[in-house]
Order: structure tokens, then sequence, then C-alpha cells
């Protein structure tokens, strides 16, 4: 045999080592820039020394090269070397166009500014080089979004710059304006602070990427089994305990990530095969993980990203420990309206949990330590999390304090195991002793934070330059002022044609995204019409997340149907079904703001009013969820179920004043009468004979 037939092979291998080296040093430096962007984060937001802009142009830099590696142009091309190329030219170019930003702001670069002047003193004059740098700027924003989350807001992004640049061709339905120049453009929304570098990209910066690197490091401690274990052992073997399992804890798990779809790939990932083996159908099973995933960020402490952005937002402005306190309520009510709507269903199918469906209970005991550690780390964070919001720190200050309380107590568990000679558990070991694995217990939750992060905040800066067209040509006061003539004289009217509007903008976008548009588009509209201010920005947040469980497109729909193994569209419709009540509460807490610990005025109510409120509005849940399983103590009539849906309705949207309190006292009769008549007759077929 020739020496030359065994070229192509060598070729081969030697292409292959060459591409190793190659994915190898990529993950390298992704590594590298996803722990400078945390360590960043954590230390300009609690000790800044830059000027605010500058943190938000490196705060942007860092996540858009952590893009541009891990996101490939196209899922084709990943390993062809002409796009590996290109991403490192994209990359070479983040960092010139945002560090120009820095260079052109900070005092300490002076040497370097044009004309002598600073990047904000030169607005309106700027140089033909910083035009150039904005558009090569916003071209990587728009390339970088599309990338990470998919084509719908680049594509909307660009729908704003041509209005604005073309408004005066058109139509009167379309808001027409004067138009604007490219230059004009460029400076509004990317050289100055209303852009991409304004709101949406500052609230991520300082509140939500803290949270999410928060989320990361517990469920690195191991909150992921410590939660799964907790809620098995609090439903044990009543009826349908899988399904609870999943729903208390993806509402818990939730609360940590504040993500409908990563919280779905998490938390699915074992409660879908559970609820399965125990003989739900697999549709069934992923809509209810989706369902319950889709209301973690509703969750209080951590909840999601569009939290963090009505402290910026609401007006007047409002703390952290308020929005807790106004999202506790709806949350319980939520998640009891779920746990109701799996009791009933699975007593209507008679699926009842066995400890062998859950897993094997000496596997529980064998753990039983380890969940005792993560269980104290769990409860701990949560603790010091309030603890500090109480004592008065602000919302990003009181997660950095977390952060290190969870990362203190690792330490000392390990270091008394160490003492002891005790198995030292995985998730728990960061002592300098055994120093790799220290550092992967640090540079781990850092790496899974950029890899969660990096989407939101291409995101941002992509809303950012919406949000930079609409303070340029003022839609943002044209469109409230056109929608509040039709439904000025019906409040319920108002909220459906909100209710609409943002579930269809969600189906695309995050819902953080979709939830900063429309509270500035549309939000105003529902102020006009006397909403309190705190629980109109709720309304739009709850849709926001609904969208997710919304068909045709909902996200956390897909991702628990292709764990469970079932079709997607009918996945989406049960994760819909079950998630009804999240539809019903937004109208529930606008009319009643009691259920946010608010008044009509936005002043706090007394207590009775919240308690009578939330008692209401408890047991129109219930009801509502047995109309929706169609069970109670046996199977309901389409009849029983038309009247009960009606009762809940009444007890969810009419007021609680003393002249309507007899209509709810008949309306609870009548739904007792209708839950005894149905116990009578459940009791009347068991006596019979068989």
């Amino acid at each position: 045999m020739k020496i030359g037939e065994f070229k192509p092979r060598q070729q081969t291998k030697r292409s292959e080592s060459v591409n190793l080296l190659r994915q190898k040093l990529k993950d390298n430096i992704f590594l590298i820039v996803s722990v400078l962007l945390c360590l960043f984060i954590l230390a300009e937001v609690n000790y800044p020394q830059l000027a605010p802009q500058s943190q938000l142009a490196l705060f942007a830099m860092l996540g858009l090269i952590v893009i541009f590696l891990r996101y490939p142009i196209h899922s084709r091309f990943a390993d062809n070397r002409v796009f590996q190329t290109l991403d490192v030219a994209l990359i070479g170019s983040v960092i010139v166009c945002f560090g120009y930003v820095v260079t052109q702001t900070e005092p300490i670069f002076q040497g370097f500014w044009l004309d002598g002047q600073s990047l904000g003193d030169r607005a309106g004059a700027e140089p033909l080089l910083d035009y150039i740098v904005g558009g090569i700027g916003l071209i990587l924003i728009l390339e970088a979004t599309r990338r990470s989350i998919g084509m719908t807001l680049p594509l909307l992004s660009l729908a704003f710059l041509l209005y604005a640049s073309f408004g005066q061709f058109m139509p009167d339905w379309l808001f027409p304006h004067r138009g604007y120049s490219v230059q004009r453009i460029v400076s509004q929304t990317f050289l100055h602070s209303q852009g991409a570098f304004g709101i949406a990209l500052r609230v991520m910066f300082t509140y939500v990427f803290l949270f999410v690197l928060f989320g990361t490091l517990l469920e690195r401690t191991g909150a992921t089994d410590y939660v799964l274990n907790l809620a098995r052992r609090v439903f044990g073997t009543s009826a349908g305990a899988p399904a609870k399992v999943a729903v208390l804890g993806s509402g818990m798990m939730g609360s940590l990530s504040g993500s409908a779809v990563a919280n779905t790939a998490t938390t699915g990932t074992f409660t879908i095969p559970l609820m399965r083996r125990s003989g739900f159908q697999p549709e069934i099973a992923g809509g209810i993980e989706a369902a319950a995933s889709s209301g973690g960020a509703l969750m209080p402490p951590i909840m999601g990203a569009a939290a963090y952005m009505m402290l910026e937002i609401v007006e007047p402005a409002v703390t952290y420990l308020e929005i807790i306190r106004a999202a506790l309520l709806p949350a319980i009510l939520y998640y009891t309206g779920m746990l109701c709507i799996v009791h009933f269903l699975a007593k209507s199918s008679r699926h009842v949990h066995s400890p062998e469906e859950a897993g094997d209970d000496t596997q529980e005991e064998k753990r039983g330590k380890l969940l005792t550690v993560q269980g104290s780390i769990f409860l701990a964070a949560f603790i010091a999390l309030i603890g500090f919001l109480l004592m008065g720190a602000t919302a990003f200050r009181a997660v950095s304090w977390s952060l290190l309380v969870v990362g203190t107590i690792s330490l000392l568990d390990f270091l008394v195991r160490k003492i002891r000679k005790q198995h030292v558990p995985m998730e728990t070991r960061c002592g300098v002793s055994d120093f790799r694995k220290g550092v992967d217990f640090i540079v781990s939750p850092c790496e899974r934070a950029a890899q969660s992060g990096v989407s939101l905040i291409a995101a941002a800066a992509c809303v950012g330059i919406i949000l930079g067209v609409v303070t340029l040509t003022g839609i943002g006061s044209k469109l409230p002022s056109a929608l509040l003539p039709i439904a000025s004289t019906n409040l319920v009217l108002a909220l459906f044609f909100l209710m609409i509007s943002t579930i269809i903008l969600g189906m695309g976008l995050p819902s953080s995204v979709c939830y900063l548009l429309m509270a500035i588009l549309v939000g105003p509209v529902l102020l006009d019409l006397g909403v309190v201010p705190l629980a109109a920005h709720f309304f739009i947040f709850y849709f926001g997340m609904m969208s997710m469980v919304t068909p045709p497109v909902a996200l956390a729909a897909y991702a628990a149907a292709a764990i469970a193994g079932s079709g997607i569209m009918v996945t989406a419709f049960a994760a819909f079904r079950f998630a009804l009540v999240g539809f019903a509460l937004p109208y529930a807490f606008v009319l009643r703001p009691a259920l946010l610990w608010l008044r009509g005025d936005g002043n706090t109510p007394e207590l009775w009013a919240v308690f009578g409120t939330f008692s209401l509005t408890l047991v129109g849940t219930v009801i509502f969820a047995a109309a929706i399983a169609g069970y109670i103590f046996n199977k309901l009539s389409l009849w029983t179920r038309c009247i009960l849906f009606a009762a809940a309705l009444v007890l969810f949207f009419l007021p609680t004043d003393v002249q309507f309190i007899w209509i709810h006292g008949i309306v609870i009769v009548a739904s007792i009468a209708i839950f005894y008549y149905n116990w009578r007759e459940k009791e009347t077929h068991y006596e019979k004979p068989s």
C-alpha cells in the first residue's frame, strides 16, 4: 500500500485537531469574558467609577462579544472557517465601536477627544467619524439580537428606523411626521443616552444581570434538587402529586431564574417524566410544566426582568419592596388556581401518586444530608435578600450582599466538613485546598449567567433603538391619544385591547422587552383612565408573561413539548388551558387594587379590605379551577361548568363595595350548593350496588 493513500486520513486528523484547538480557545475566551462581565457589573454597580454611558457601553461590549463567540451566524455554518473569521471581525468591530464611546466620554481619555469635546458636549455637531462608528454600532446590535433571540425584534427595530427616516411619507393612520436625517437618527439611537444606552440597558445593567447571577449561583449549590425534594415531601401521596410537585417546584425555581423557557428546561427535565410515569398524557404533562414555569417570573422575591424595569418607569416611583408586596397575593392566587386544576384533573382521571412513581425513597434518604445543606443555603439566601431590603438597601445592593452570604455559607460548610473529615458535596466545594473545584464553583455561575443574560443585553440595546425613535418622533404621545377616545368610556374594553396587543407583541419578544415597549407606548392610556399606576404596569407585566403559553407562539410550551415528546400545538393549548387563571387575575387586580396592597388613590389600604378582597378572589379562583377541570367530586355537566365560570367572573370583577356584598354572598351560596350537590351525586353513585 502506498504511503500517499494515508494522506487524506492524516489531513482529516490534522483538521480535526485544529478544529478542537480552535474550539478550546474559543471556549476559554468565552469563559474569561463571562467572568469579566460578572465582575465588572458587581464592581461598577456597587462602586461606580465610570460615567453612566461608559458603564453601559462596556456592559454592552462584553455582552455582544459573548454573543458573537457563542452564537454562529447560522447553525449550518458553525464550523465554516470563513464565517468564523467573520465572527472574529465582528468581535473586533464591537471592541472598536463600543470602546470608542468610552474613550470619547471618560475624562481620562481627554487627549483623544475629537475637537477637544466629549461625545455628550458635541451633540448636534458630531464629526463624520461619530456617525460612522454609530452606524456600525447599530448594525452590530441588530445582528447580535438576531443571533441570540431571532428576527422579530431586529425587524421591528428596522421598521422604527425606517419610520423615523420616511415619516413624511406615512399615511395619516401611521402618525406621519417631518422625517429625520440618517445622522440625526444615528445620533439619537446610538451616540447618546436616549437610545441603545438608555433605560432598557440601564435596567439590565443595574438589576437584571445581578439577579440572573444570583439565581445561577443558587442553582450551582443544588437548589433544583432541594426544591423538587421539598415539593415531593409537601404533597406526599396525594392525588396527582407529581403534577403538584411540578407546579410548586416550577414556581419556586421560577423565582430564581425569572425566565419561563429556562425554568421549563430546568425543572421540566425532572417533573415531566415524573408526571408521565404516573399516567398523565405527554401533552398534559408538558402543558402543566409550561404554565407553572411561566408563572415563576411572577413569583417574588426575584421575579422577572420586567419587575426591575418598574423601578425606573412607574411614576410616582416605587421601591423594590413595594413591587414584591404587590406581586405576592396575585402569585399565590395563580398557583392556588393551578394546584386546584391539577388536583381536580387528577381526581377525574384517577391519577394517584405513589412513592415508586416519584422516585426511590432510599435514594432520598441517602441524599438527605446534602439536601439539608442545600436547604440551608437556599433559605439563607432568601432571608438575606428580604432582610437587606427591609433594612433599606437598594435592590442591587441587597442582591450583591446576598451573593456574599451564599458564598460565605458554602465556604464555611466546606471548611467544617474538611475539619470533621466528612464527605464534601460537589455543589458546595469552594475551599482553597481544592483549588480547581473552588474556581469552578465561582466561574460556573458566571458562565451560566452569561449564557442566560447576554440575549437580554442584546435585546435591551435593540429595544433602546426603538425607544430612541419613539422619543425622536413623538409617537409615544400620539398612540395613546389615538387609543384613548376608543376606550375612554369603558375601562374593561381598554384593558381588553391592551391585553390583545401585549400578547401579540409578546409572541415574538422576551417578556421583559414586551413589557417595556407596551408600558411606554400604551401604558399612559390606562393612567388617563384612572387606573392605579402600579396596577397598570402589573397588568402589562402579567400578559407579557402569559404570551409564553398563548398559541400559536408559546415558547415555554415549545420547550415543554420537546421534553415530553408531544405535539407542539396540542401542548401549547394545554398550557393555555392550565394558565387561564393568569388571564383573569390582571383584570381582578386592576378593578380591585387591594389585591396589590393598594387603594384607588395609590395609598396602602386597610388590612380588612385586603383580606376581604383576597378571600373573595380566592373563592373565585377555586370555582374557576373547577369549571376549567370539569370536576369537583364528580364530573360536571356543561351547564354546571358555565354557571361556575360565571360565578367566578363575578367574584373576580365586581367591586367589593357594600352594595355588592349581597351579590357576592348569593354567588358563594350558589357555588357551595353546586359543590354539595356534586358531592351528594358522588355519594349516591358510590352507594349504588354494582
